[in-house]
């Protein structure tokens, strides 16, 4: 069968190239933005990349037209599309028809941490010998890919709540029908499509009808919004955890630093594990409580669960430090909500003691865009010692406005490279520099550890 996939170069669609095309199928596709690595990757696989959505890439003739949620009426390649007798399908779609149709499907959903959470549970069931298939919104460090078939019953998604295509409003996870979900977290996000938290909830009680009574559903034990979706109606068991035992049914008692970086397992008053491993951050306990449940509910043990933990090596993108120049220690971090970016923050805090954080944001989520969460944005940068951002073209409102309800150590920029050259001539060794977008950023990371260099 010949796929062509609209908007290819997109984490999920790519995946979605990735396991279609092990699956023996030709696939083609086409985006707006073909550039590595995500070109190269794609590539190496032999999968034939257009630039750009001319109408005439239909002439391919392919068999079906995978259509990613980039894409909407009025587009000239769609509304060919649309008179033409091609049959088109979504991504979700697609996955949910031709991969997890008679897989067990663990799901990963929640506002944040959905990608270091199925990353975890992915290398749990690697670990303990259960080959399992995956698709996940980034690249888990100890797989270095974003998707896999994998020889197992079990395969395990990303669960992501934006909607699915032009032509389906529902969110993508409402496709997967798994037997296992994650619930990790749930706050307001995706502005441009769901106008406040009340529309995600319906969304995730969507999902939640969708689990059989002999699955399970593991969440959150402390945000209250996941506690009203379980409310709405729940026809599955439900495992909570959370970092207390009033909290959690599982739970994590830190050790150490109190950084996230050491933690004893409790089930109850039992305790049955610890955990001693290179991530930090609350957050990431919690991430690992949430994937040790799920593990525990596809059969592998506390004991195995715990071994794969410690040999996590993470995701990139996520606190990955790209590069030590005299000193000055440049991290990359995929943030793209200020719960998100304060979580990371207090972790690098807990980590570096004293050290100076230096924030450098691109506000680049569509959400970030249209400035809904400005005033929890400005909260979010209040630890960093410096504040660096970036007013691209298509963001909706005056950052330089928040850059001055800062203060004076908060600086903004419209041109990277001016920003790039103005921060290097403010860093001194010992900085701890956390770069911050869900984007490309424009290379910064890279140019400004070549600048340091220079």
């Amino acid at each position: 069968m010949h796929i062509h996939i609209l908007g290819i170069c997109g984490t999920f669609m790519g995946g979605i190239a990735a396991l279609a095309r092990a699956a023996g199928h030709r696939v083609t596709g086409s985006d707006q933005n073909v550039y590595p690595p995500m070109s190269d990757q794609l590539a190496a696989l032999g999968i034939e990349l257009i630039q750009g959505y001319d109408p005439q890439q239909l002439k391919l003739n392919p068999d079906v037209v995978v259509v990613g949620n980039v894409m909407s009426r009025g587009n000239p390649l769609i509304e060919v599309l649309l008179d033409s007798r091609i049959p088109y399908t979504s991504g979700p779609e697609w996955l949910a028809r031709h991969v997890l149709a008679g897989r067990w499907v663990l799901a990963v959903a929640g506002t944040h941490g959905k990608t270091t959470t199925t990353s975890m549970l992915t290398w749990i069931l690697e670990h303990s010998g259960r080959k399992p298939g995956f698709l996940v919104g980034g690249v888990p460090a100890n797989f270095d890919a974003t998707a896999r078939l994998g020889a197992g019953e079990h395969f395990v998604v990303e669960a992501d709540e934006y909607d699915t295509a032009f032509f389906d409003k529902r969110a993508k996870f409402v496709h997967y029908r798994p037997r296992t979900a994650i619930l990790n977290n749930l706050e307001h996000d995706h502005a441009d499509i769901y106008p406040d938290v009340e529309a995600i909830q319906k969304q995730f009680h969507l999902l939640l009808r969708m689990v059989p009574r002999n699955g399970r559903v593991v969440v959150n034990g402390r945000d209250g919004h996941l506690k009203q979706v379980i409310e709405m109606g729940c026809w599955t068991p439900v495992t909570r955890f959370a970092l207390t035992a009033h909290d959690g049914d599982w739970y994590a008692e830190l050790l150490g630093q109190a950084d996230g970086s050491q933690f004893v397992i409790r089930q109850g008053e039992q305790a049955v594990g610890e955990v001693a491993w290179g991530l930090l951050g609350r957050h990431n306990v919690e991430n690992a409580l949430a994937a040790m449940i799920a593990a525990d509910h596809a059969g592998v043990s506390v004991a195995e669960s715990i071994a794969a933990l410690n040999t996590f090596a993470g995701v990139k993108r996520r606190m990955e430090v790209r590069g030590v120049v005299n000193g000055i220690t440049v991290y990359d971090d995929f943030a793209h909500h200020p719960t998100a970016i304060a979580t990371t923050m207090q972790g690098l805090r807990r980590k570096v003691g004293d050290a100076r954080i230096i924030a450098v944001l691109e506000p680049r989520s569509n959400t970030m865009k249209l400035g809904t969460h400005r005033e929890p944005l400005k909260q979010s940068l209040l630890d960093a010692q410096q504040v660096w951002l970036y007013q691209g073209p298509d963001v909706k409102w005056d950052v330089g406005s928040l850059s001055q309800e800062l203060g004076a150590h908060a600086h903004v920029h419209t041109d990277i490279d001016a920003l790039v050259n103005a921060l290097a001539t403010e860093l001194k060794s010992g900085d701890q520099v956390l770069i911050m977008s869900n984007g490309g950023f424009g290379g910064v990371h890279a140019k400004l550890l070549a600048r340091l260099q220079a």
